[in-house]
């Protein structure tokens, strides 16, 4: 959709049918307030649906504004079943920050509301502005409320999560208090909103009441659930990774590696490795500088007896400058490191430039699987 403050905006196919459910409900609505529109309700109700979701967008450019103030990177933003989601890449470093981070959106639906408020009294009552201003002012106020209930991964949960983790000093506390906020509000909204509706506690009580209406209901309440139950699941995985992640040194992960020379054989290679326990193959020029990587999954595609007729050359990766790490790389950083240059090896050296060893994404995956195995205290 284009690229504000640099970040990308997506739309996703979801976002279609949502807009379609829209157009076709308040294209209904309006055939009660405004019946001499006739079938030009739908273009109407469709305009509403686009506004609706640019608000939507205003929602989440406060978030990312706020982040990069913070020189947090945002990777994108995606419009969505349900609203949208700027997707920042690395937490905020402190409670404060995350707070206002979480706020500013909500903040920003409220100042919307307010607008179109204003609006609406600019205008006559009863007109297709007036309406249409009418209906934006109060879908705002919705976002707004919505998002500022306190349970993850709505805003509301966040800022939760930011004054529990300013009290306690521990980010994870809070992660895990707004996360089961955040479950037990999926529960009320599951069992909570069809009785609601069915009631008439947000309008009259239904003349339809047990027809269609509440089967739609049911089937919003139980979509509306999932997201946040999902969404709160998703906040204890993402903040028990990060937990681990520091265990994650590349230092530590890498293997001892053998160094030779591109016309050595295979077979001759390997006994190399083994005489120096070393796990990896480094292929050098005759200066002795590094320029290629055996691949561990073309060694094993090797039979035995053809080893010592091919050349550790034929296997070998050369190596790029993103496949050079840095052997003080841990947690965040180093996984950085590796998905912006996607290698099986990677070559690992010393600050002066010195070889240290062989680092295996298969390793690193092992590491992390285990790290996240382990139980905690």
């Amino acid at each position: 959709m284009g690229r504000p403050f640099g970040v990308p905006v997506y739309v996703s196919p979801s976002w279609f049918l949502v807009a379609a459910l829209i157009t076709w409900v308040f294209g209904d609505q309006l055939d009660r307030v405004l019946p001499d529109l006739g079938p030009a309700r739908y273009l109407v109700s469709l305009f509403f649906a686009v506004a609706f979701y640019g608000s939507v967008l205003v929602h989440e450019l406060a978030h990312t504004v706020a982040a990069l103030r913070f020189r947090l990177p945002v990777r994108r933003i995606q419009l969505q079943f349900f609203g949208g989601v700027s997707e920042i890449e690395k937490e905020s470093e402190t409670p404060g920050r995350e707070f206002v981070l979480a706020f500013v959106g909500p903040l920003l639906s409220l100042l919307l509301a307010g607008a179109f408020y204003l609006g609406m009294n600019a205008v006559e009552a009863g007109t297709v502005p007036g309406v249409l201003l009418a209906g934006l002012m109060i879908s705002n106020l919705l976002v707004a409320a919505f998002n500022l209930l306190p349970g993850l991964p709505l805003d509301g949960g966040r800022m939760l999560r930011a004054v529990i983790w300013g009290i306690t000093g521990k980010p994870m506390a809070g992660t895990v208090a707004a996360a089961w906020v955040g479950r037990g509000l999926a529960v009320a909204v599951l069992l909570g909103l069809p009785m609601i509706t069915h009631t008439g506690l947000l309008g009259a009580p239904g003349e339809e009441a047990g027809g269609m209406s509440t089967v739609m209901d049911a089937l919003l309440a139980a979509i509306l659930a999932a997201i946040i139950w999902t969404g709160a699941g998703n906040s204890l995985r993402m903040a028990r990774l990060r937990e681990h992640l520091p265990q994650l040194r590349a230092r530590a992960l890498t293997r001892r590696a053998v160094p030779v020379e591109h016309a050595t054989p295979l077979s001759e290679a390997l006994r190399r490795a083994n005489a120096h326990g070393a796990r990896a193959i480094v292929v050098v020029d005759g200066q002795g500088e590094p320029h290629a990587i055996v691949r561990e999954s073309a060694i094993a595609s090797v039979p035995e007896h053809r080893r010592p007729w091919v050349a550790v050359s034929s296997l070998a990766q050369d190596l790029t400058d993103g496949m050079k790490v840095s052997a003080e790389l841990a947690g965040e950083e180093l996984l950085e490191r590796l998905r912006s240059t996607p290698a099986t090896e990677y070559l690992v050296v010393e600050a002066g430039g010195e070889v240290y060893g062989v680092l295996s994404t298969l390793d690193v995956e092992k590491a992390f699987v285990k790290a996240m195995a382990r139980p905690r205290p």
